[in-house]
């Protein structure tokens, strides 16, 4: 039972603090949205640490989306990487403090670049909050770790951030369940959507056929190697 009360504990939590995230929700998340409609390049998303898992995840779901995204390791950045960012990109920096030193040692990069910076940070007064042009807040009132250290409900308030601005953008650019498919031709919905039955069907000397005078064993055995189906000709192959 202890084990059930502690879930609870951290799902009402975390809970609370997306709660507290849709009030801070701002005209900055629509100037956002226009900057990354806007650009004629990709959004590049930085991070380190537990900012850096959210990142990566935020921009594989806006790169399945219809939006062009990367993820940049801050560190990597720091040592070469940086070499995939574009003057037409648009750059998103995460960081709770706002003063994660490995990303924001990028910034003056980006800067020279010409590259607009959306930060999403907990700390208004950070340097990342001062150095972007558009400041999203994910500051939550507490952690759901006891500890008030592993990063549990800061984590969980960029990834619901950064699905709202998926989703948005994903609307913006009337982004369907076809092009869902198109960008996803192993999966379920893609098989589904995208999938013709000329893609899948049988055709030429793969189809087990067989005239109508010929005898009814004859039709079994083709039938026993044509996936149970022998079909029935005429002369004409019709």
């Amino acid at each position: 039972m202890k084990d059930l009360k502690i879930a609870r504990r951290v799902i009402d939590i975390e809970v609370r603090a997306v709660n507290r995230l849709k009030k801070n929700l701002n005209d900055n998340f629509s100037k956002a949205i226009d900057l990354i409609y806007n650009s004629s390049g990709r959004v590049i998303i930085s991070g380190l640490g537990k900012s850096g898992a959210i990142a990566r995840k935020i921009a594989a779901t806006l790169a399945s989306t219809g939006t062009p995204a990367y993820f940049l390791h801050a560190t990597e950045g720091l040592h070469g990487d940086l070499g995939i960012v574009h003057k037409n990109d648009v750059v998103i920096g995460i960081s709770k403090s706002g003063n994660t030193p490995e990303v924001n040692q990028l910034l003056p990069v980006f800067r020279r670049l010409g590259i607009p910076i959306i930060a999403m940070t907990g700390n208004m007064d950070s340097t990342l909050a001062k150095n972007s042009d558009i400041v999203l807040d994910i500051s939550v009132e507490e952690e759901a770790c006891p500890n008030g250290l592993a990063p549990t409900s800061s984590t969980t308030v960029s990834l619901v951030l950064g699905d709202a601005l998926a989703v948005a953008l994903l609307e913006r650019r009337d982004f369907t369940k076809e092009d869902f498919a198109m960008l996803h031709p192993a999966g379920a919905l893609g098989k589904k959507l995208l999938w013709r039955v000329d893609d899948i069907m049988e055709t030429g000397e793969r189809v087990a056929s067989i005239s109508s005078s010929a005898k009814m064993k004859n039709a079994t055995l083709k039938m026993a190697n044509g996936r149970g189906i022998c079909v029935i000709v005429d002369r004409q192959n019709k």
